[in-house]
């Protein structure tokens, strides 16, 4: 059986693994998901320690950038992006297994998007400054779209909430 997951904290808001189970099970795939909710990312090692079967791993909040220390290598857009949202656990030489980052929270944000813009689009707030923030406005500035960020605190190039007007 391929085994799945996904780590964060908390996770009691996700449904993810039951999409994912009820997905296995109705197309037939001998898989499982599972959540591993951590309250520290220190305590990812321990579940790789305690599932060395994983075949792969989902990361959402707060880990989508703390999580790229302990990761082998990173695909070209999660190195850009600086956070990861997917893990795929790849068997290298001596059963050794590699831990390699990717970001999907782009793919599925630019597909999402792309349809909608016109030529008029220049410019857009981007609301947040985590992770998922990170990769849309990564999408954004492949689309040709300058992106501003906008912080609940003060940041170095960012709009707080309280500095937006309707204009």
């Amino acid at each position: 059986m391929q085994k799945y997951g996904l780590i964060g904290y908390p996770l009691g808001h996700s449904f993810s693994r039951n999409y994912f189970n009820q997905k296995f099970e109705s197309e037939n795939i001998d898989a499982q998901y599972l959540n591993f909710e951590i309250p520290s990312i220190k305590d990812f090692k321990e579940v790789l320690k305690e599932n060395p079967e994983l075949n792969g791993l989902n990361v959402t909040i707060p880990y989508k950038e703390q999580v790229i220390p302990y990761l082998d290598d990173l695909d070209e857009d999660a190195r850009q992006i600086g956070a990861v949202n997917v893990i795929k656990f790849k068997k290298g030489m001596f059963g050794k297994t590699k831990l390699i980052g990717y970001n999907s929270d782009v793919i599925g944000f630019k597909q999402s998007i792309e349809p909608l813009l016109t030529e008029t689009h220049r410019k857009a707030l981007v609301l947040g400054t985590g992770g998922a923030s990170k990769a849309v406005s990564y999408g954004l500035k492949q689309l040709g779209i300058e992106p501003t960020l906008v912080s609940r605190t003060k940041k170095n190039g960012c709009l707080t909430y309280a500095e937006l007007t309707p204009e």
